[in-house]
């Protein structure tokens, strides 16, 4: 499936081809810190198809328990997440955040990942009062 998106104010956009099978949520802490949200979900990218179309991100080098490095990219003017990816030449996959990625309506998560870490919440979002716009508090 061809895939393309951009950060929240447009400065850098993308395009890539991925496999929809490879749509998974992540719930280590590492994805919740760096995400400021309860879990983070991602497609995987067919290697040497991701594709900078605008805008150069700014990548941070995080350093995971097991000790292997993921380049963390993202947009240097709002902020948004983009991707993670492995450290050395291409061709490398990418991790698309889903949030950026235009047909992210399309992409359902088919697996898990570090679900001891998962809150317990997530999973009974159901009990939550649901509304179609922000409620005056």
């Amino acid at each position: 499936m061809k895939i393309d998106g951009r950060c929240h104010c447009g400065h850098v956009s993308f395009e890539a081809e991925a496999d929809p099978e490879t749509t998974a949520v992540c719930n280590c802490t590492d994805c919740q810190t760096i995400s400021g949200a309860p879990l983070r979900a991602n497609i995987l990218t067919r290697p040497g198809t991701f594709l900078l179309l605008s805008g150069e991100p700014t990548v941070y080098a995080k350093t995971a328990d097991s000790g292997a490095i993921r380049l963390q990219g993202f947009c240097p003017r709002c902020g948004t997440a983009l991707y993670s990816t492995s450290v050395g030449d291409d061709p490398k996959a990418y991790a698309i955040r889903l949030g950026a990625i235009r047909q992210r309506n399309e992409l359902v998560p088919h697996k898990q990942w570090f679900v001891r870490s998962q809150q317990a919440w997530v999973n009974n979002l159901d009990s939550i009062q649901k509304f179609d716009k922000m409620q005056p508090r």
